[in-house]
């Protein structure tokens, strides 16, 4: 089985490579030729060769592979493979083909892991191995509700993330953030002091987007899309839901129960509609999909951190060991590859 370093020395000696991190609600864009907030869909994917990448972004990748080395070398000793994570940077890179969806309605994007049970809507009653925090969330939903009514539901503290989320998510959807990329918002959870010491409490398995508050305005909806990624689940836990209210996922559609949860796979085109009167709320709660293992999840967890911590400039520029190789010929090529030996 092919290691994750063999995976990006593939990639090295490729005569092409494009980063297609460009991804959905987050806004995060590592593209050499494109810095848009837009979803990046299959049909626009592009090759590019490896010249059009810029340092940064080849920085980036030699940073990703050096810290996939150290993890894979760590979980090495529980048997756990991080072959499937190999294959998601060759994805995300356009090293290999896209991803084709498995059912009706699925669109994953570049940014995929293979192998995971594809499906528009969750049970979590039905597999409560693999949602151990449902049950507990579930009961004791009534502290979040009475929580959000008295601090949230006339509040002026909803807002917009993103302009890809106006342009999608529509001018009647607004959030407001307790967790995303990992960082807990300490300001909102200070308002929310018992909806946060609860899902702390839960230990769910939080994934890059987080948790949020989230409002769908009277007479608006949200048009299809997909989030892309098919290693992520969401639930919403409802919290005031009007009559009429519906969220569709692939050829599937359901409605909101107030504390209960309904919990989808947003790498199928979803789409949702308020045609009441009245503001509808949900708790949203992203997480890792439950077949992912923990070395998995741990890989992926570090190359979203690290990307954050390259958007946000906080780890610094050097020059990328492939550019320094440049002027060294072959020779310096080769070094480039089997890391300076």
């Amino acid at each position: 089985m092919a290691s994750v370093r063999q995976g990006f020395n593939i990639f090295k000696t490729s005569i092409i490579g494009v980063l297609v991190l460009a991804q959905t609600s987050d806004g995060f864009s590592l593209r050499s030729d494109d810095f848009t907030t837009t979803h990046v869909w299959r049909s626009s994917r592009r090759h590019a060769p490896l010249n059009a990448l810029s340092e940064r972004q080849l920085q980036f990748w030699e940073d990703v592979e050096t810290g996939l080395a150290d993890i894979e070398k760590y979980y090495e000793k529980k048997e756990q493979s991080l072959a499937r994570i190999n294959q998601f940077a060759l994805s995300a890179k356009g090293v290999i083909p896209p991803p084709e969806g498995k059912i009706p309605g699925h669109a994953p994007s570049e940014e995929n892991v293979e192998g995971l049970t594809p499906k528009p809507f969750w049970d979590v009653h039905e597999h409560p191995d693999l949602f151990p925090w449902a049950k507990d969330l579930e009961d004791k939903a009534h502290l979040i509700q009475e929580e959000f009514e008295a601090n949230l539901l006339n509040s002026n503290k909803f807002s917009s993330d993103s302009v890809w989320q106006n342009q999608v998510m529509g001018e009647g959807w607004s959030a407001i953030r307790l967790q995303r990329l990992g960082v807990w918002n300490t300001a909102n959870c200070q308002e929310f002091p018992k909806t946060y010491e609860l899902l702390r409490s839960l230990r769910i398995p939080l994934a890059v987007r987080g948790v949020c508050f989230a409002r769908q305005a009277p007479g608006s909806g949200v048009q299809p899309h997909s989030d892309g990624r098919n290693f992520i689940l969401t639930s919403h836990l409802g919290l005031k839901i009007p009559e009429g209210c519906w969220i569709q996922v692939g050829e599937e559609r359901r409605g909101w129960k107030e504390g209960k949860l309904i919990t989808l796979d947003t790498s199928f085109t979803h789409s949702t509609g308020n045609p009441s009167t009245s503001d509808r709320h949900v708790l949203i709660i992203d997480f890792w999909h439950p077949e992912l293992t923990e070395a998995e999840r741990d890989a992926l967890e570090f190359v979203y951190d690290l990307r954050n911590k390259f958007e946000s400039g906080v780890v610094p520029f050097r020059k990328p060991k492939s550019v320094e190789a440049e002027g060294e010929g072959l020779a310096g090529l080769w070094k480039s590859i089997v890391g300076g030996r």
